[in-house]
């Protein structure tokens, strides 16, 4: 096999992350020789267009380098799924989608992706033309990160927790029309969210069974519960068993369309946008993607 080619688009916000990632990343590409080209966004989207003209050309490996919205513009700009593969370098505040994807930190992903190979990976389509390669959802974690993103001081972890709180003691619901496998059914829920991932947040695990490449997506919704019970679900999610809780509903399928009564905005890999709605269905067997 010839040697790999690594086209890296970054979030500039790495050149100044953690440890120094972005010269730790770039230290460890020049002692494997690697060969790579390396382009920093500019602004919103900008990753999307860079993600759209590498793949386009149909050669080498496209890296996003950053965190999941770093992530998530590359997957919206991918072509040529078949000749171009996708890799991952986390030096973001959230990194998500790694975690579950198996993917080191920073330089190590180097080495991962240079040593490894791509597998088949799933990831989600939305009827606005946005992909989701993790979380696509509406309802209170999208009130959580509009909370979370007016804090000013803080560590992202430690503003994400405090926007949690506050939204489990003031959100309200929203009532939502949902239709899955073929059911349509009414409910007033907290949170309602197509999973290809397993967790959001920076850690919460939303939905542990959760597989990239089962070609399926997993829906989870949670009625919206009893205020005294609010401390209870903070229990449960922060553990990882939000599941467990009978008013949550978990369905394997392969398209879901979730229609809220009032205009509302939607999360996609925590990154916001507005939308009437989220409609989104499976696409299986397309994406390469270097992962454990």
């Amino acid at each position: 096999m010839g040697k790999k080619k690594l086209h890296i688009i970054a979030n500039p916000n790495a050149k100044h992350g953690k440890k120094s990632c972005f010269a730790q990343v770039e230290a460890r590409l020049k002692e494997r020789g690697a060969d790579y080209t390396l382009c920093f966004s500019e602004r919103r989207g900008h990753l999307t267009e860079l993600a759209r003209q590498i793949s386009a050309a149909g050669e080498g490996i496209l890296v996003a380098m950053g965190g999941d919205g770093t992530l998530n513009e590359t997957v919206c700009g991918m072509e040529n799924f078949e000749k171009v593969p996708l890799a991952l370098i986390p030096a973001g505040t959230g990194n998500d989608f790694a975690e579950a994807a198996g993917v080191p930190w920073g330089a190590a992903a180097v080495d991962f992706i240079l040593d490894g190979s791509p597998k088949p990976t799933d990831f989600l389509e939305c009827s606005d033309g946005r992909r989701s390669i993790n979380i696509a959802g509406l309802g209170i974690d999208v009130d959580i990160l509009m909370r979370c993103e007016r804090k000013k001081h803080g560590s992202a972890r430690g503003k994400y927790y405090r926007s949690l709180l506050a939204s489990l003691m003031h959100y309200r619901g929203a009532n939502l029309t949902i239709t899955a496998e073929g059911k349509t059914e009414r409910v007033h829920a907290l949170i309602a969210a197509a999973c290809n991932g397993r967790q959001f947040g920076g850690g919460i695990q939303f939905c542990p069974p959760a597989l990239l490449d089962d070609g399926k997506l997993d829906l989870v919704y949670v009625d919206q519960p009893p205020r005294i019970q609010v401390p209870r679900y903070l229990f449960k999610l922060n553990s990882g068993r939000i599941l467990e809780i009978p008013f949550t509903h978990h369905l394997l399928c392969e398209e879901v369309r979730i229609v809220p009564d009032e205009p509302s905005s939607v999360q996609y890999d925590g990154e916001v946008f507005p939308a009437r709605e989220l409609s989104v269905r499976v696409v299986t067997g397309k994406l390469q993607m270097y992962r454990g």
